[in-house]
Formats: C-alpha cells, structure tokens, sequence
C-alpha cells in the first residue's frame, strides 16, 4: 500500500508526495508521484521541489543536512477543484546514513529552497544496507564484534557532505576481546566500491588513553559483498594493530 510521506499546503491548493515504500537501500531507485489537488481558485503552481534529509551530531547539538533534493515538474497553473499527477525518479543516493541506531533520514516537501526545520512537514523512512554494506557488518561480527551503536557526526575536514556516519563494534568474543575496546567504521561507498575507515581503540591504562597511543587508524577498499574476502582484509589490519 502506498503512503503520503510528505505533504505541504500550497494556498488553497494541496500537494502530497508518495513513494511506494518505505524502506530503502543506497543506490536504489523508486517512482515517486507528486499528487496536486486544486482549491478554490486558480492557482499558478511553481518550484515544487523534496528534499530527502538526516541531521548529525556537533558540538551544539544536532544540525540538519540535505542529502539529496529534486525538483518536480515545471510552473504550470492549476484549476479549481483540478486533480493533477506529476511523477519523478527518486535516487536514493550512495552514502546516505543508514537508519541504525539514532540515526534519521526523511523527507521533506517544500515550496523553495528554504529547508528549515518543520516537524509537521516531514516523514521518516528506513534506509537499510545494501549487500556491499551487509557483507561489511557479517565480516565484522565473524571476528567476534557485536554492533554497539550508529551516529551521523560532523565530518573530518574534506569530505563533499558535511557529515559522515560513523558505526562503532565492541569485541564480545574472539581473539579480540580483552584486547581491544572497540571498533570504529566509517564507509564511504560509491557505485564501484565502498572505501572503509578504521578506527582500532586498544584496551589501554590512563596513561596511553590520555596520549591517544592507544589508538590506530586504517583503511582499505572493496568492490564485491564478498562477506570471506572482507573478513579476512579486516582480520588482517586489525591484528597488526591489536
């Protein structure tokens, strides 16, 4: 069944925009219809646009970023009482938080590009790993770490969004436990591949936490959820840094 995701009162004219569902991978790509009813009057109709949005965490709190937006339709007037479809190809793009943990992502209908914040004017939908992204998490959880938590953070210095996603792991058995305090990923995908960063906490005393010895930072890339292959990339880094 179709839902209303977003919808926004344009005058006397009413605006709905649907996506055939609501739960979503990166990279996939559904039809969304943007349904206009007619008010009381004619009414000239122009920069329609939704924005699919996430917030992530900073110093002061919690900002809002767009993720993507798209515009819909050209101006056109609309008749009294006039029922009127338009529909669009939404993207949803490669890197775009996964709705673990605290993490949002939803949408947003406007009139302009003024996307300030508005709660009655948003809803929420799930964006769930891809196969590249899930066979990253098994690879993870064979080396003994569960999932501990997710986090949209502002991001390092350098990267085109302003934000970057960050899912940290702590080692419940395995080789691992007793000598690490966790895992820390950052993925940064694209269609031909997903680029992952680590972050490996030694379980340290107060001395080296305090000097941050107790930490190193790697990274490497991948192209296929090939869950074996990952593992054993992952395995390797973080015994040379265990």
């Amino acid at each position: 069944m179709k839902r209303v995701l977003s919808s926004v009162g344009i005058g006397s004219a009413n605006v709905d925009t649907i996506l055939p569902k609501t739960s979503l991978e990166p990279g996939e790509t559904v039809e969304a219809t943007v349904e206009i009813e007619g008010g009381s009057a004619e009414q000239e109709i122009e920069h329609m646009y939704f924005a699919l949005m996430t917030r992530y965490r900073t110093e002061d709190g919690y900002s809002q970023a767009v993720i993507d937006k798209f515009r819909v339709g050209d101006n056109f007037t609309i008749d009294e009482g006039e029922h009127r479809e338009e529909t669009v190809e939404v993207t949803v793009p490669y890197g775009t938080p996964l709705t673990m943990g605290n993490v949002k992502v939803w949408l947003k209908t406007g009139l302009d590009i003024d996307w300030a914040v508005d709660p009655k004017d948003t809803d929420h939908i799930e964006v769930r790993p891809d196969e590249r992204m899930q066979a990253l998490f098994d690879a993870v959880e064979d080396l003994g770490f569960s999932f501990y938590s997710a986090e949209v953070e502002k991001a390092p210095f350098g990267r085109s969004q302003p934000y970057a996603q960050e899912f940290e792991f702590k080692p419940r058995g395995g080789e691992f436990r007793g000598k690490l305090d966790e895992l820390e990923v950052i993925c940064a995908p694209t269609r031909e591949s997903v680029t992952v960063y680590l972050e490996i906490d030694r379980r340290g005393g107060v001395l080296s936490e305090w000097a941050d010895t107790d930490e190193s930072k790697a990274s490497f890339t991948f192209s296929e959820p090939d869950r074996d292959a990952i593992r054993d990339e992952l395995e390797s880094i973080v015994r040379r840094h265990a």
